[in-house]
């Protein structure tokens, strides 16, 4: 037994392989690569988005109403003449001036009446004629462009605005005597286009009465009759061509039992 004991240990111990420690090992660093990274692109060049300067809504409203208000100050405002012009005319007679019930209605050049604006009527310079007018009692002048036609009231050569009225004292008195001063006509070289007013007239059957009565008598003329805004009736007359001599002829020729007659400029 002992003998057999023996030879199994022998061969246990030829058979037999010693069991190895366990060991933790850290994990091997990644392998280097060996391609470079790709270059950095540059950023794409995107062309920036228009500004869009067109003006908005309310900025081009905003820009209307200030050149709106440019316009009214340059058509309030005086006009102006070289410092070299000398009067083609002059003349002197007594100024009133005129507001309401004339004020915001188209005058005689088409325009629409301002009292605010240094303008004037006179009944024979040109349209757009520019005078100086000067009080003769306190001096003080100013220069007025012509826009309207009048007064027609004998004895008065000039009807101003509210604004011209006052800056020569004229506003307070009502009428005043003045020096009027062509110092630059509209239409120096045109024969102009005349015409006869006669006026006016509390009433409008007497103004169509004479009106009659001058249609038979000069058939060639274009007789008017109307209304004027502060009420009272007016006739006016063109002759043939609107020619100068005529109209002045049927002016001397005309009497009226009312009112007054008028030569007068049309342009």
């Amino acid at each position: 037994m002992l003998v057999i004991v023996l030879i199994a240990i022998l061969f246990l111990s030829g058979c037999g392989h010693p069991k190895q420690a366990r060991v933790n090992v850290a994990p091997p660093p990644p392998p280097a690569s060996t391609t470079e990274p790709p270059a950095p692109q540059p950023a794409a060049n995107v062309p920036a988005a228009k500004e869009n300067t067109a003006p908005k809504p309310k900025e081009k409203e905003k820009e209307k109403e200030e050149k709106e208000e440019a316009d009214t100050d340059a058509g309030l405002a005086e006009p102006t003449i070289p410092a070299s012009a000398k009067p083609l005319a002059t003349e002197t007679g007594l100024a009133s001036w005129y507001g309401p019930p004339y004020h915001n209605r188209r005058g005689s050049n088409g325009e629409v009446y301002n009292m605010h604006a240094m303008t004037a009527a006179h009944r024979t310079y040109p349209l757009g004629s520019i005078v100086r007018v000067t009080n003769v009692k306190t001096g003080q002048h100013a220069l007025v462009r012509i826009t309207d036609r009048g007064p027609f009231i004998p004895g008065r050569v000039l009807d101003l605005s509210l604004a011209a009225a006052r800056k020569v004292d004229v506003w307070q008195p009502g009428v005043a005597e003045v020096k009027v001063e062509l110092m630059q006509s509209a239409s120096p070289d045109s024969p102009g286009k005349w015409a006869v007013q006669i006026g006016g007239f509390p009433h409008g059957p007497a103004a169509n009465k004479l009106a009659d009565h001058l249609k038979r008598r000069y058939q060639t003329a274009k007789v008017l009759c109307f209304a004027s805004p502060a009420g009272d009736w007016w006739i006016r007359v063109r002759v043939l061509d609107d020619e100068h001599d005529r109209a002045q002829k049927l002016a001397a020729e005309t009497e009226t039992p009312e009112g007054a007659v008028f030569l007068v400029r049309l342009d």
